[in-house]
């Protein structure tokens, strides 16, 4: 009795904390309407299996705050761990005539576990919540009677098999994985990439005459895919010392690709890309919200912005911005770069402990409800650019602009970028940085453009632009220390980046909330900052 009446004031508790938590998520509709269009892209008599996020340890008994994985989130809205998507492609029905077409199992009540560490939906709570006709525990996908080899055909994404086994839980990611591993018959080694089923094509079809020129191949591709080294058949080819050996391994590379299976890994990933690649307006309302976080988190650092700052700090008041508006997240590692930092593509040490006069690139955004924000500016620490600061800023900017003047319905996606390239190599010329438009030069090592959404570099097919695709075009210069120009470049970095909404017409950048030009910078960082009276005591 006692037992009851402590559960009844637990969820009492809980249930009054919940009653004030966000109430703008994805709603349950915008879920169960993705899984149906996954489920019109299933073929007749398939499964789809996706599975939560594992839990990850920190140190010790601390773990990671958890994150859910992108994909099961945006079919299920669930967001706590230990869980599993089944989701058929026609209608199955149970021992009592119930007919089903999905099930999401979901870890369990329990209220010593939630008294640690928080409500749990449970399987009513998912069904009221989620709008899942059909729910269970996530035990009941192990003892389940799921015979997937009834199935043509099984879709999963690849598994990583970076799962933890706690031993505290029966039910964890870790047994859930290794419970559809066994009943499906799942065999890691009859999944052969393209690169390395080009080389089992490779050795099945030349004669062992020129077996040296595809032990070569074998050799080169090595250094493109460690991996490969692990793979006996490959490495046996490689080191056979006889044609009688190489012989046997064609045989068994013939077998290799002889192979069926059921199970699909490149189904979900090609269709989810599909999907997420083009964005709904639900997923828009949240989407622009961080973007526009993220873009007054600039807009507030340059006015705070003090030479005698360290990088940690710049970030800190970046992120109490995303705070305050309630994001739960960064949605990637926050990168604040001091002059030849900012060299460093994906510097996240954010440790220098004073920026001094140089240019400092933030490279920071806000995740809010799941979605991802990506945002760069590149700033004067002293709130005025030098000459030289200035020539490479706008060199970049109007790199930029030449990018996203491109970024339009049917164009393609490369497109941004190379238009971003040709303006910034005349640049680097004109300055006499390099000595000719061809000159291989690592000033702007990267591409321009990526989606954003839920995953910060979401997935996409990346072919022609197409109306509600959010993407970023982020050209940079990036000349560090002892570079092969004059000293005067050294330690200038600077990256300009904004979130763009593809339309028919004319493109619609999200972030310009956040000055761009030199002359709007300089104007934004001579404002007053909320943050000049906020003084701390001395820790000397």
């Amino acid at each position: 009795m006692f037992k009851r009446i402590l559960f009844v004031c637990l969820l009492g508790v809980l249930n009054t904390v919940t009653a004030q938590t966000p109430t703008d998520y994805l709603s349950a509709d915008f879920h169960k309407n993705r899984r149906e269009v996954l489920r019109s892209k299933m073929p007749k008599n398939s499964v789809t299996i996706v599975f939560a996020n594992p839990i990850r340890n920190r140190a010790n008994d601390v773990d990671y705050v958890f994150h859910q994985d992108p994909n099961f989130y945006y079919l299920t809205g669930y967001r706590e761990p230990n869980a599993v998507l089944v989701l058929f492609s026609e209608n199955q029905t149970d021992d009592k005539g119930n007919t089903y077409n999905e099930i999401l199992y979901v870890q369990k009540n329990d209220p010593r576990a939630e008294l640690w560490n928080g409500k749990r939906l449970g399987i009513e709570g998912t069904k009221k919540e989620l709008g899942f006709k059909v729910a269970k525990n996530a035990e009941d996908f192990i003892s389940d009677e799921l015979n997937f080899k009834n199935f043509d055909q099984i879709f999963i994404e690849k598994f990583k098999d970076d799962y933890r086994n706690s031993e505290r839980n029966k039910a964890e990611v870790y047994d859930l994985v290794n419970t559809f591993k066994s009943k499906s018959g799942y065999n890691p080694s009859s999944f052969l990439s393209k690169e390395k089923k080009y080389v089992y094509e490779l050795i099945k079809s030349t004669p062992v005459e020129n077996s040296a020129n595809v032990a070569q191949i074998i050799g080169k591709a090595i250094t493109y895919y460690p991996s490969f080294k692990r793979d006996k058949l490959l490495m046996g080819y490689k080191n056979a010392t006889n044609n009688k050996l190489k012989k046997e391994f064609q045989q068994k590379a013939e077998l290799k690709l002889n192979e069926k299976s059921n199970i699909d890994i490149q189904f979900l990933s090609t269709r989810m890309a599909e999907m997420r690649e083009i964005k709904t307006p639900e997923e828009m309302k949240l989407l622009t919200k961080a973007i526009r976080i993220s873009a007054i988190g600039q807009v507030e650092m340059m006015k705070a912005m003090k030479s005698e700052m360290s990088e940690t700090e710049i970030q800190g008041i970046h992120e109490f911005v995303y705070k305050k508006y309630g994001a739960e997240y960064e949605g990637y590692p926050s990168i604040v770069g001091a002059g030849n930092n900012g060299c460093i593509l994906h510097y996240i040490e954010n440790n220098k402990t004073k920026v001094n006069n140089e240019l400092v690139l933030m490279d920071l955004g806000a995740e809010y409800r799941g979605y991802t924000a990506d945002v760069t500016r590149t700033i004067p620490a002293n709130g005025k650019f030098s000459p030289e600061q200035k020539a490479i800023y706008n060199i970049v900017l109007k790199a930029q602009n030449a990018g996203i003047a491109v970024s339009k319905a049917g164009n393609q996606f490369w497109q941004p970028g190379q238009e971003a390239k040709q303006v910034i190599n005349q640049g680097l010329l004109d300055l006499g940085i390099i000595k000719s438009l061809d000159e291989k030069h690592m000033y702007f090592p990267h591409g321009t453009s990526h989606h954003i959404g839920l995953d910060v570099h979401d997935p996409g097919t990346y072919g022609k632009f197409q109306e509600n695709m959010v993407i970023t075009v982020e050209p940079g210069i990036y000349i560090p220390e002892g570079s092969k120009c004059d000293k005067k470049w050294w330690g200038i970095a600077v990256r300009i980046e904004d979130d763009i909404l593809i339309t028919k017409d004319t493109p619609v950048n999200l972030s310009n909330e956040a000055p761009r030009t030199v002359k709007a910078i300089e104007e934004m960082m001579a404002k007053k900052s909320v943050l000049n009276d906020f003084v701390l005591p001395s820790l000397d």
